[in-house]
């Protein structure tokens, strides 16, 4: 199984910048003790403080889809789509 990184790209809703670094945090804290987890930083634009960058390490893709297939249930649920405008999703394995 190869690693993967996966990258969050996050659009931050101007009335949310405020509030956006204590909710990321506090979403991260599951996410990192997730099962194949291997660790999560968060970068901030130098230009933009609403656009956020989470570079997400899993122990496999397996492991990265089950916790994307978690967060999309009712337990599974973050407050995350409360302040983000938008986001994209890429995953990368080493070449």
């Amino acid at each position: 199984m190869a690693t993967v990184t996966a990258l969050l790209d996050l659009r931050i809703k101007p009335e949310s910048v405020a509030e956006a670094k204590e909710t990321v945090e506090s979403v991260l804290v599951a996410t990192r003790a997730f099962p194949g987890c291997l660790g999560v930083d968060v970068l901030v634009d130098t230009e933009d403080e609403a656009h956020l960058l989470l570079i997400e390490k899993w122990e496999s893709i397996e492991h990265d889809q089950a916790y994307r297939d978690w967060r999309a249930t009712d337990a599974g649920a973050s407050a995350l789509s409360t302040i983000v405008a938008s986001r994209s999703l890429t995953r990368f394995v080493a070449a």
